[in-house]
């Protein structure tokens, strides 16, 4: 089976640069192609420098974001204010507002959406120069973590109701499953993919669900219990971003890229798929053969 196209770069913040240019580039083409991009978002330190170089001025304002859906490819199941939190982390870096864990709270998660022509509230705010991009609230997805808290159903229960507001937002396949315009990913130190972690039953159950509560992990921290999406869901995307960057992180990517191929053992190689970009800056390559750096 082909596989994906390597990308190194020289230094984490070019990764930074050069992931907002891949993610512009892909979004501009489905917006072309379809009127409306949906995006998954993922978590990390280099997505930090991605999110952060992506909603910088001007560039940022390239993409007509009132037509942009984001989502979350996985999280903590922990208040959007914790530390631990992906939503938290997106707020600070990317849409530069705390306006999103009020709203989710408050239950507006399927607000009528604003018209092509704007209205409705806006990331992130008033301002002649806001920091972060601006798009429509009602664009804007996470887990509905605090209302599975408030309510106890849990991680299982916010699950099922990500996978609702899934199903019911997005283009689907024949199968009924969501297919993104682009899912950005990164590969966790014992190679998990989203919140699918070594030895998960997500990997090659016949028909996982769309979305799923899992337990706090024992291989990464923090060890919190997470949501996430069916890493099904990156096999079908339309286009994948995987991104990685450190020396610490050298091991497991030469590991994932050129090793057996054992997706139970290191889920991430679910991503080691044609149409996918694994862009990587030199730490983190720096144990991939010259051939495959190459590929």
């Amino acid at each position: 089976m082909a596989g994906p196209r390597i990308v190194v770069v020289g230094n984490h913040q070019e990764l930074g640069r050069r992931g907002a240019e891949y993610v512009f580039t892909s979004v501009e083409r489905a917006i072309d192609e379809r009127g409306h991009a949906h995006v998954a978002l993922t978590g990390g330190s280099t997505a930090v420098t991605l999110y952060r170089a992506m909603a910088s001025a001007p560039e940022r304002d390239r993409i007509d974001w009132r037509h942009v859906d984001l989502w979350w490819g996985d999280d903590r199941f922990v208040p959007f204010d914790h530390p631990d939190s992906n939503v938290g982390m997106v707020q600070d870096t990317l849409l530069g507002s705390q306006q999103l864990g009020t709203a989710a709270t408050r239950g507006d998660r399927y607000a009528q959406r604003p018209s092509a022509t704007g209205g409705g509230e806006r990331f992130p705010g008033s301002g002649e120069e806001p920091e972060g991009i601006v798009i429509p609230l009602a664009n804007v997805h996470p887990f509905p973590i605090p209302g599975a808290q408030a309510d106890g159903s849990g991680p299982d229960g916010c699950a099922r109701m990500y996978a609702d507001e899934l199903t019911a937002l997005m283009p689907l396949d024949a199968r009924g499953l969501p297919i993104f315009d682009l899912v950005l990913l990164g590969v966790g130190p014992d190679g998990h993919l989203l919140s699918c972690f070594p030895g998960s039953p997500l990997v090659d159950a016949p028909a996982p669900p769309i979305c799923s509560g899992t337990p706090a992990p024992t291989t990464a921290k923090p060890h919190v219990p997470r949501v996430t999406i069916s890493p099904r869901l990156t096999e079908i995307a339309r286009d994948v971003l995987v991104m990685s960057s450190g020396q610490d992180k050298a091991g497991i990517i030469s590991t994932v890229l050129t090793g057996p191929r054992d997706p139970n053992r290191y889920p991430a190689q679910i991503a080691v798929r044609q149409g996918a970009t694994w862009m990587l800056d030199a730490g983190a390559a720096s144990e991939l053969p010259e051939s495959v750096r190459g590929r």
